[in-house]
């Protein structure tokens, strides 16, 4: 059992937790939470830590029938901590005992835009973590291909983004793109259909056919898109909202126009 703060590996998790440059190094990324470490792929998995406490729960569990925990730990390996080293090595306020260090996945975006009639989002210098992760959950559950983040954007791998997306981030391939209207052009010139979400979008956005290949713009949640990311897009849609209300929060919009594809699909 690890007892010391000021062990190595402690250390080491500490600097993966709080710097985005010490996890792009090491293309790692940390998730907290038994539910994170239940669905993390096995073959991501580089290092489990967990108090003691934990492991003679799910100890417990499995000696009472419910294997699939323990059988898991055991394939992963892991080492136990003592709750303050936990309480050092965690980024949430109440952490649940257990934290997985992964391996960054690396995703083929040409293999993803030979799949029949993918469906993108692509996104501009989003910063709210919250937002982002919301948007991966959102965007599994609609049934999306992939993800576009301009290079200014939130880490996904920021702890709040991994907690976010109540482990979508396991699922969504996605991909960090230096000049996205260099992307969205690309896209277009390869059958994708692209739509910006606008305000000054002619178009409904209920009224345009998902159906086929296309991609979602959204834009950073203050500023929108910029002009010269808008101008690129085959077309501007705007989202119709009554009262004063001006725009909406950018999870909200990306979750209204990727079930809206959804929906036509399943049709």
């Amino acid at each position: 059992m690890i007892t010391s703060n000021n062990n190595a590996k402690v250390k080491q998790v500490v600097q993966w937790q709080t710097k985005a440059k010490e996890r792009r190094k090491d293309h790692v990324f940390l998730a907290e939470g038994i539910r994170m470490c239940e669905e993390a792929p096995v073959k991501n998995v580089r290092e489990v830590y967990l108090t003691e406490e934990l492991e003679q729960k799910i100890r417990q569990n499995a000696q009472n029938g419910d294997t699939a925990f323990w059988d898991k730990l055991q394939q992963t390996g892991y080492e136990t901590v003592s709750p303050e080293v936990f309480a050092k090595m965690a980024d949430t306020q109440t952490p649940q005992g257990i934290l997985t260090v992964l391996e960054q996945p690396v995703y083929d975006l040409t293999q993803l835009l030979e799949q029949p009639d993918p469906l993108f989002l692509m996104l501009e210098n989003l910063q709210d973590p919250g937002n982002l992760g919301t948007i991966f959950r959102t965007a599994e559950a609609a049934g999306a291909t992939g993800i576009l983040l301009s290079s200014d954007s939130v880490d996904v791998y920021n702890p709040k983004v991994i907690r976010s997306t109540m482990g979508a981030v396991f699922r969504m391939p996605f991909f960090y793109v230096k000049d996205l209207p260099a992307a969205v052009k690309s896209l277009s010139s390869q059958g994708i259909r692209t739509y910006a979400a606008h305000l000054n979008g002619k178009n409904v956005y209920d009224e345009e056919d998902y159906t086929e290949g296309c991609a979602f713009l959204i834009g950073n949640e203050g500023n929108g898109l910029r002009d010269e990311v808008s101008e690129c897009a085959d077309c501007l849609i705007r989202i119709p909202m009554c009262g004063k209300a001006e725009s909406l929060n950018a999870a909200v919009a990306a979750a209204v126009l990727m079930f809206e594809a959804g929906r036509q699909r399943r049709k």
